[in-house]
């Protein structure tokens, strides 16, 4: 197994001291990430999308719960499931408490595709409290691009077309039987009663919304996928090394 270079604690504070400087210009750099995110445009949406929840049919308006802002997590429920995607699943697993979000005027909800009765007899087993909606019979999956089906509209996914993909390497994930779903996260603006798309990721992109992956992260062995460097953390790990149960990615673009 590769493991780190045994050093004494000066040379390691050496070590340490000239990384910090990394990551500090690593904070910089997200912060100005997430202004340049902030400062994109807005699409106002049009459609009435319909959802079922647990009090009936509502539109997206509702889902803001009078809040200004909402986060909406697509995840992978296909109406043939009898369960979510384990992948999404452990990311679920990880969100706490949303009074927080709430304060700041921002409602959290999730939105699959599984009619409510598969969505709320799951959501039960697992013992999950936050907001979620299903779409089944609407446009909203297929118009975000986290439900593939050249039938309804084109290919498209982490804006790559199927073109696009068909030159990337490990794409399988974009090339199961239609309809599929995949994950996806998107955030929405209340301005009156007007509905505004402000941003939608994809494959990796939701990454840093987990607890567990962004942990991982900070250790020696990292997340134990064979993709990382330095190569060969994950040997003699036992029965669980490279189990993609314990993380949400693979490689750069896939959803599990």
């Amino acid at each position: 197994m590769n493991l780190p270079e045994v050093v004494s604690a000066e040379r390691w504070l050496v070590a340490r001291k000239k990384f910090l400087a990394e990551e500090k210009e690593f904070t910089k750099r997200r912060d100005a990430l997430n202004a340049n995110r902030r400062r994109l445009p807005m699409v106002k949406v049009e459609k009435d999308y319909v959802f079922e929840g647990p009090a009936g049919q509502v539109r997206l308006i509702d889902l803001f719960e009078d809040r200004l802002q909402l986060v909406v997590y697509h995840f992978m429920f296909q109406p043939e499931w009898d369960a979510g995607c384990p992948n999404c699943s452990g990311f679920a697993d990880e969100i706490g408490h949303l009074d927080s979000l709430n304060a700041r005027g921002t409602t959290f909800a999730a939105v699959s595709r599984a009619p409510y009765e598969k969505i709320a007899a799951f959501k039960q087993r697992m013992g999950w409290k936050f907001p979620w909606y299903s779409s089944y019979g609407s446009d909203f999956n297929f118009d975000f691009h986290v439900t593939l089906d050249e039938s309804v509209l084109p290919v498209e996914y982490n804006y790559r077309t199927k073109a696009e993909w068909d030159q990337v390497p490990n794409n399988e994930h974009v090339q199961g039987g239609q309809p599929f779903d995949l994950h996806g996260l998107s955030c929405f603006l209340r301005v009156a009663d007007d509905v505004h798309h402000t941003y939608s990721t994809y494959g990796r992109g939701t990454d840093s919304m987990g607890f567990t992956t962004n942990a991982l992260d900070l250790t020696a062995l990292g997340r134990q996928e064979p993709w990382e460097e330095p190569a060969g953390r994950t040997t003699g790990l036992g029965a669980k090394a490279g189990d993609p149960s314990i993380t949400h990615r693979e490689t750069d673009d896939h959803c599990h």
